[in-house]
């Protein structure tokens, strides 16, 4: 009598408990062992994009399933040299904006197959210390929304690790990069605030090591001086709630009055000044003062708040850095380049945007009075 064949469950099962007994984890050579196939026949199952038989990979991917087996993405990278595995390196001062951007890239890099580590920064000029690190994971590429000085750019390139600067940049780099046109941003705001009767402008701004907000602030106070208006009040930021309502009453006081708009280097700061505003000085808001921000955090949308600011097109830069990284890891020679994107302007209600018509006083002489700009 022909003695039956076991089962891959039976194989499984008595694989297991010898797995068991010797006290180790299942290996891509358990699996082709009961599946009946070769390691790289396994191998190539767990490999996006390989070549593989329906039959080969049922058979692959049923052995797996009985036996618990977890590809070892550490061994696989022995074999291709890739860890799969990108650094994103960001600011803690950053707090409300970048999760979004994690969420975005953390997808786009899932779908090709990558895996984020996270790297944060308490200050945009502690990257010697978070590189440090990021050199020892041998990562296959890195995403810095971060400031890099032309030394750091320069060791990616001595150690062949490619690099792409999110929402930063470097003027006489060659490096590629992905961000909004932040100058034109802080023109476009400072163009709807004048235009709907805006005057008397105050600034609260970020860090001067952080290249947005420098450049946030340097395009509002461009098209303010080009509309020929008094030159704004700035006050500098932490990006945090407190710094809002601080540099509020900062400006209020170099100024002696209630300017007409305040503009935030980021949405947090703004919540702080609105919030500061209508509570502690009892201001109303739009119609005293108006205050807008930047980036379209998710709180500037709530109902209580409804910010008047500014959005980057997150979805579209997280794919464009994402491309543009993994391009570079697949050939290191590919040109740079850089992709710019614009915000879009959120209106919100804590701006006046319609410009108020202004009927000037008409005295008994029948003449009308001069109405000055202030």
């Amino acid at each position: 009598m022909t003695k039956s064949k076991p089962t891959v469950e039976h194989s499984a099962n008595v694989l297991k408990a010898v797995i068991a007994s010797e006290n180790r984890r299942v290996t891509s050579y358990d699996v082709a062992l009961v599946a009946g196939v070769s390691q790289s026949a396994v191998s190539r199952c767990f490999k996006p994009g390989a070549s593989v038989a329906p039959a080969t990979h049922a058979r692959v991917m049923k052995a797996a399933t009985l036996l618990d087996y977890i590809p070892n993405a550490a061994a696989r990278s022995l074999i291709t040299r890739r860890s799969n595995m990108i650094a994103l390196i960001i600011t803690n001062q950053a707090n409300l904006y970048y999760p979004e951007l994690l969420a975005e890239l953390s997808q786009q890099f899932n779908a090709r197959g990558k895996r984020v580590l996270l790297f944060t920064l308490e200050r945009e000029a502690d990257a010697d210390r978070v590189l440090a690190d990021v050199w020892q994971y041998q990562v296959d590429g890195v995403i810095a929304a971060a400031r890099l000085s032309e030394e750091h750019v320069a060791e990616f390139e001595r150690r062949r690790v490619p690099l792409v600067l999110f929402n930063r940049t470097l003027r006489d780099s060659a490096v590629n990069t992905v961000t909004c046109d932040h100058l034109e941003a802080g023109r476009m705001l400072a163009t709807r605030l004048a235009a709907a009767g805006h005057r008397r402008f105050g600034i609260i701004a970020g860090h001067d090591d952080a290249s947005p907000a420098n450049e946030r602030r340097h395009g509002a106070c461009e098209r303010i001086a080009e509309l020929g208006l008094p030159p704004p009040v700035v006050v500098p930021g932490e990006y945090d709630y407190r710094s809002g309502a601080l540099g509020l009453k900062a400006i209020i006081a170099r100024l002696g009055s209630v300017p007409d708009a305040i503009i935030c280097g980021s949405d947090v700061m703004a919540l702080g000044c609105l919030d500061a505003a209508r509570h502690e000085l009892g201001l109303d808001v739009p119609g005293q003062l108006s205050v807008a921000g930047f980036d379209a955090v998710e709180p500037s949308n709530w109902t209580s708040y409804n910010l008047t600011t500014l959005r980057q097109p997150m979805p579209k830069m997280a794919a464009a850095a994402a491309d543009l990284l993994c391009a570079r890891i697949a050939s290191h020679d590919t040109e740079t380049e850089k992709r710019v994107f614009n915000a879009q302007f959120i209106e919100g209600a804590t701006a006046r945007l319609t410009p108020v018509a202004v009927t000037p006083a008409i005295p008994a002489t029948g003449l009308r009075q001069p109405v000055a700009i202030m």
